[in-house]
C-alpha cells in the first residue's frame, strides 16, 4: 500500500489507527497530532518531510526543542510520538525502517505531585459553595468540587460525566476513563447531598427550557451550551483559579489535577491500601500510583528534621 501522499494525511491516518485499534482517548490524540505537526512543520522547514526523515534529521529536531529551553518531559513526549508514528508506518509498508526505534529520549525526572492540606480542601470546598453569581452556579460548584475531591477524577472524567451515572441517589459511581475502561468509585454523603442539590436545579431548569421553548434534556451532569455540550476543561481550570483565590490560597499552585493528587495522598495518609488507589484513580500500571507513597516519605522527613530534638544539633 502506498504511503499518503502528504505528512498531514499520514498524521491523520496514523491517529485513526489510533483511535480505532488502541483505543486512544481523544486528548491523547490531541496532544499526539500537535506533537506530530510541530515536528513536521520543523522539518517542512528545513526542506524535508516525516516520510522522508532520517534518524540524523529526527536527532537534529530534538536538538532544536533542546535549544529552545523545552523541559525533558516536553522533549520525551514529543519523541514517543514520532516513534509511534515510525512504528506504525513500518507496519503500513509505508517505510521499510523506523528511524526513531535507536534515538534514546532525555531522561525524565519524576517530580512530586502538588497536593492540598486538608484545611486547604476545606477551604475550597467551602469557597464553592458561595462562589457564583446565581444559585445555580453555586450549586453546581458545589457538585463539582465535591464530586472531584470524594472520587479523584480525571478532568474530562468529571465534566463529561452522564447525567444517567447519578440518578437513583447511588452509592457508586460509574466512570469511563481513559482507553473507555470503565471502573467504580464510592460517593461520600457530602458528594451526594451536593448531587442532589444541583440535579434537583439542574432538571427543573430543563423541563423549564423543554415547555418555553421545546429544548431537548441534555445527556451530561454539567450541560453546556457548547458544542460538546458539557462543561468545558478550560472553564472548570479557570474555575479552580477563582475558587483558590476566593479561598485564599495561592492559585499558581491549584488545578484540578492537585485535587486528584490531594484525594490520593489524604487516602493513603489515612490507612488506603496502594492497590485499592490505583483502582479508584484507574491507573494501568501501579508504578503511577506508587509517586503518592514518595509524598509520605518526604512529609515524614520534614517532620523528623522539624521536630526531633536531635535533629536540630
Amino acid at each position: 500500500m502506498a504511503a499518503p501522499a502528504s505528512d498531514t494525511r499520514q498524521i491523520a491516518a496514523f491517529l485513526d489507527a489510533q483511535a480505532a485499534e488502541q483505543g486512544a482517548a481523544r486528548n491523547t490524540r490531541l496532544a499526539y497530532g500537535r506533537d506530530l505537526a510541530d515536528a513536521a512543520g520543523w522539518l517542512a522547514r528545513r526542506g524535508g518531510t516525516l516520510g522522508g526523515a532520517t534518524r540524523q534529521d529526527l536527532e537534529a529536531y530534538l536538538a532544536h526543542l533542546d535549544a529552545q529551553g523545552l523541559a525533558p518531559a516536553t522533549r520525551a513526549r514529543r519523541l514517543s510520538a514520532l516513534k509511534q508514528l515510525y512504528r506504525f508506518t513500518v507496519d503500513e509498508g509505508w517505510r521499510a525502517d523506523n528511524p526513531a526505534l535507536q534515538i534514546k529520549g532525555p531522561g525524565k525526572r519524576r517530580s512530586l505531585p502538588d497536593t492540598l492540606s486538608l484545611e486547604d480542601v476545606d477551604a475550597l470546598l467551602a469557597a464553592a459553595t458561595a462562589h457564583g453569581r446565581t444559585q445555580a452556579d453555586r450549586l453546581r460548584n458545589t457538585c463539582l468540587m465535591q464530586v472531584l475531591y470524594a472520587t479523584g477524577l480525571r478532568v474530562t472524567e468529571l465534566v463529561s460525566l452522564p447525567v444517567a451515572a447519578v440518578r437513583g441517589n447511588p452509592q457508586l459511581l460509574l466512570v469511563r476513563g481513559k482507553g473507555d475502561k470503565d471502573r467504580m468509585v464510592p460517593l461520600s454523603p457530602p458528594a451526594r447531598a451536593a448531587i442532589t442539590a444541583w440535579l434537583a436545579h439542574r432538571d427543573a431548569e430543563e423541563e423549564r427550557a423543554r415547555a418555553e421553548r421545546g429544548a431537548k434534556p441534555s445527556p451530561f451532569l454539567f450541560p453546556s451550551h457548547g458544542k460538546d455540550g458539557h462543561l468545558t476543561r478550560i472553564r472548570f481550570f479557570t474555575l479552580i483559579k477563582e475558587l483558590s483565590l476566593a479561598a485564599g490560597l495561592d492559585p499558581s499552585k491549584i488545578t484540578p489535577h492537585t485535587l486528584r493528587h490531594a484525594f490520593a495522598t489524604h487516602l493513603l495518609q489515612n490507612g488506603a491500601d496502594l492497590r485499592a488507589i490505583q483502582t479508584l484513580l484507574g491507573h494501568a500500571d501501579i508504578a503511577t500510583t506508587e509517586i503518592y507513597t514518595h509524598i509520605l516519605d518526604e512529609r515524614l522527613k520534614r517532620l523528623v528534621l522539624d521536630h526531633h530534638p536531635l535533629a536540630t544539633r
